[in-house]
This record gives C-alpha cells, sequence and structure tokens, in this order.
C-alpha cells in the first residue's frame, strides 16, 4: 500500500466512482493523514506544545524596500540604485520608519506601511534575515559562482523552481517533499491523536508541508464545528440535523466497504479515516472560545485568526507539534512596485500584529514562531516601473522564542560597482545565508535531533564543517542564532 502513488490515484480517479462531490472533497481538500513511524526526536516535557506557521510571500516580494539602509552613505547608494523604485525620505520623511537599531554605525528602517512590525522589532518581538536564499552550497563572491566549481540551483529567477526549492531546501532537484513535510514525518509521534496530521494549511496542497509520509490538512477560514470537511458541497448537501447524519453515514459505509480493487481499497481506507478526522477537528471547535482580539477584514488576516483558534484548542486536537502554512499572494511586481507595497505592506503588517495579540491573548506567544518566505528577492535597479526577478533577498521571523531586534546574517552593500555579490547590472544578489541554515534552527528548536538534520535538509552538511555530520551538529547548533 505505501509503495502506491496515492497522490496520482487521487488526481486520476473518476468523480463518478464516488457518488457526491462531498466524498470527492473529503480526500482532495483534507488530504491523507499522517502514517509515519516514529523516528528519533527530542521530547519535551508534558504540555510541550510548540508550532511554526510558514508566510510564502508568493510572486517574488522585493524585501529591499520592506528594509532599507538609513546610515547616509548606504541610504545614497540605495537611492542611486533604486532609481524611481527609492523610498525617498527627502521628499518625504514619513516613507520610511526607523529602527531602534544600530550595529556599528549602521542603521535600518522600514516601509512606512509596518508600523507595527517596526514596534515588534524594537520589542524584541521580531528580527529580520538579511540577503538569504536558496543555495546547494556555500558561494561566496561574483568569482565563486562563475568558476564553474560551485552546484548552482535549478531555474535561477524561474517562479515555479524557486517557489519550490524554498518550501523544499533541495534546489538540485524538483521534488514533491518539503521541509515541514519532513519535519512532520519524524515527529508526528509527539502528538497524541494520530487522526490528524501534524501540518495544516490554510492554502490548501503546498510543497512545504508535504512529508514523504505525511500529508497537510487543508482547511479554509471559514472552517468551523458545522462544516468541517464538507468545503465546496453543493448547497443541497449543506444542511444539518437528519440530512447532514444520513449524508456522513452515506459515506462512510461507502469509504468501509472491503473493496477488491487496491486503487478502490485505498480510496475507502483514506476516506474513512477523514471522516473520523472530521469528527475530531468538530468535538475541537466545539470547545473553541470566542477571541476578543479583533482581526482586519483580510483574507490574510482571517487565515491568521483561524491558526490563532486551532492553537487555542490543540489540547483536544492532541496537538503538542503542529506546524501551519499560509500563503498571502499578489508579491510579483514587474509594474508599479511602489503603489502595490503601499498597499500590500499594510495588510502583512496587520495581520502579523493581530496574530500575536491573538497568541498573547490565549497564552501562547512563548510557544510559536512565524516566518516569511518568498520565490526570490527582486532586482534592485528599476525595468521603468517596477523591478524583475533576482535571488537573495530579507525575511522576517516573529515570537517569543527567537531572540529578536537584531538583523541576522549581512545586510549587502547596495553599490552595484564592483559588488562581489552582485550578478548583474540590475542589482542581483547571491545570498549569503542559507534556507538549510534557516530550517537548521527551527527544525532543532521544534524538537528534532541532530542526526535527523539530514533527512530534513538534505545539504545541510554543505553549510556544517565537521566531516562527521550530521551527528556531530550540537543541539545548540546556531549559524544564525536566532533563538534565545
Amino acid at each position: 500500500m505505501k509503495k502506491l502513488n496515492r497522490r496520482a490515484f487521487l488526481g486520476e480517479a473518476s468523480c463518478k466512482a464516488i457518488g457526491s462531490t462531498a466524498f470527492l472533497n473529503t480526500i482532495l481538500n483534507l488530504g491523507m493523514i499522517n502514517t509515519t513511524s516514529a523516528r528519533p526526536h527530542i521530547i519535551g516535557a508534558d504540555g510541550d506544545y510548540k508550532a511554526m506557521v510558514c508566510i510564502l510571500l508568493a510572486g517574488g516580494a522585493d524585501t529591499f524596500n520592506v528594509l532599507v539602509p538609513t546610515e547616509s552613505s548606504e541610504y545614497a547608494d540605495y537611492q542611486t540604485t533604486r532609481g524611481d523604485l527609492a523610498l525617498d525620505v527627502d521628499a518625504d520623511p514619513a516613507e520610511l520608519l526607523d529602527l531602534d537599531y544600530n550595529d556599528s554605525g549602521r542603521t535600518f528602517a522600514v516601509h512606512a506601511g509596518m508600523p507595527d512590525v517596526r514596534d515588534m522589532f524594537d520589542s524584541g518581538d521580531l528580527a529580520f534575515i538579511a540577503n538569504i536564499g536558496t543555495l546547494i552550497e556555500p558561494i561566496a563572491d561574483v568569482v565563486d559562482y562563475n568558476s564553474g566549481l560551485k552546484s548552482i540551483p535549478l531555474g535561477l529567477y524561474s517562479h515555479s523552481d524557486q517557489i519550490m526549492q524554498w518550501q523544499t531546501s533541495v534546489p538540485q532537484s524538483r521534488t514533491a517533499v518539503g521541509v515541514g513535510g519532513r519535519m512532520a514525518d519524524i515527529l508526528s509521534d509527539m502528538n497524541t491523536i494520530d487522526q490528524i496530521s501534524m501540518n495544516i494549511s490554510l492554502s490548501g496542497r503546498n510543497r512545504f508541508q508535504a512529508g514523504n509520509d505525511t500529508i497537510e490538512y487543508a482547511i479554509s477560514n471559514g472552517t468551523n464545528e458545522s462544516n468541517i470537511g464538507f468545503e465546496g458541497e453543493p448547497w443541497w448537501l449543506n444542511n444539518s440535523g437528519f440530512l447532514s447524519m444520513k449524508r456522513s453515514d452515506a459515506i462512510r459505509s461507502m469509504a468501509e466497504q472491503a473493496y477488491a480493487n487496491i486503487f478502490e481499497s485505498t480510496f475507502g481506507t483514506l476516506t474513512s479515516q477523514s471522516m473520523d478526522a472530521f469528527e475530531v477537528f468538530k468535538n475541537a471547535f466545539l470547545n473553541l472560545v470566542p477571541l476578543t482580539t479583533e482581526f482586519s477584514d483580510t483574507t490574510f488576516s482571517k487565515d491568521l485568526k483561524k491558526i490563532a483558534e486551532l492553537i487555542s484548542v490543540r489540547t483536544h486536537l492532541g496537538a503538542n507539534r503542529q506546524i501551519f502554512f499560509v500563503t498571502f499572494g499578489g508579491w510579483d511586481h514587474h509594474d508599479d512596485v511602489l503603489i502595490n507595497q503601499a498597499n500590500m505592506l499594510p495588510v502583512l503588517n496587520d495581520g502579523l500584529k493581530e496574530f500575536k495579540d491573538a497568541l498573547a491573548e490565549i497564552g501562547m506567544t512563548d510557544n510559536v514562531v512565524t516566518f516569511t518566505i518568498s520565490d526570490f528577492a527582486r532586482t534592485l535597479t528599476s525595468n521603468g516601473n517596477g523591478s524583475d526577478h533576482a535571488w537573495g533577498g530579507n525575511q522576517m521571523i516573529m515570537g517569543g522564542p527567537i531572540d529578536g531586534k537584531k538583523i541576522y546574517g549581512e545586510y549587502p552593500s547596495l553599490y552595484l560597482d564592483d559588488n562581489d555579490l552582485n550578478l548583474s547590472d540590475k542589482g542581483r544578489f547571491i545570498p549569503q545565508t542559507s534556507i538549510d541554515e534557516f530550517y537548521a534552527e527551527l527544525a532543532l528548536w521544534f524538537g528534532t535531533s541532530p542526526n535527523d538534520l539530514e533527512y530534513i535538509l538534505p545539504n545541510i552538511c554543505n553549510f556544517y564543517s565537521s566531516s562527521n555530520c550530521p551527528s556531530d551538529i550540537p543541539l545548540d547548533y546556531a549559524p544564525i542564532g536566532m533563538f534565545l
């Protein structure tokens, strides 16, 4: 059974054999249940709950307008290089918000649309990781890149490749298995109710949460105790009481038949398991205490509100570890960068602040880490109205466990001439911090053993000097040093 390509089967199965739209959505929307066997890991004390929330800024966010250098000479380089894409404080000082940060004279600000991000940074609840990107191995500079001796990620500047690689951390191949999925493969037995996957998505199927034995559990931000598991059914199925009970009984009856055909049997088994999971979720939502934190009326904020609600009923889901995934799309700004960022960055800012407040309300500030990823950064130079695809960029990480009020990695000089990291006259930088180093610290905080890092991150030993990697990677392995 485990050798059966279940994704392919589910994709090709005939709707005629299902009997109802709800039956199909049971499988396609909620996915398979985590069936991984236990692997060695670090088990915390009872009640040792941890969650991570991955926010995909899909499209490739222009993050050199999110975090901007403000020391006079560096800001002058920023203005010269960015041209009509620069946030101009000479014309309007309100376009940037200064951070309470000074690293040997280097100072920075954030976009004016992110006042709460500024405040969370200043209070130590948020940090930035500068010039981070997909790497197979370290690449020191342009000479190193051009030497022909270094492995280069597939499809640089390609949306489909780079958005996949940020989720899988395997830039040398196109794989369907992601970082969060591999973590769940290893740690699934830390949760006590195995009908519910450790990985819950508010954005449908994704690479980040897909493991070898793990499939994400996909819901919407409108999911509650009355509709869990039956999203997208026709109006005449969306009833309660007697009709709902009969519908569920009919689906379960079909699912539990003893099928002779292996494909039908697999379909039936997975559906029966999903039906059981529905009941766990429904009962958990019955215990939900409404949040008093107010969330904005945007899809992004609603997604984060649903995650906060799920965390609040974690004990009813048997969860000691959870990985959540949210997509906030629309960042492919080849045109109108300044206008689009002025509209979109406040949405990101508000959602992060509201989520932080909700976590404080339910007492989970110190148990949850939230971070952003994106396809790639954007070119520093303008294409006339926007910016094009690049490589290394800047990301955010937020939460009580992190050592905030810092900019990790090395924010590069934005002066392009003779810049050792600049690959073209457009301003495309070689990342100096790898996503492997970033994810490794997250994984160790989450509870994985150093011995398992190579399973989660197949390239991690390329960024660690010991010949005995991964067994010699210490528990406090921290090339970035993000955690307290």
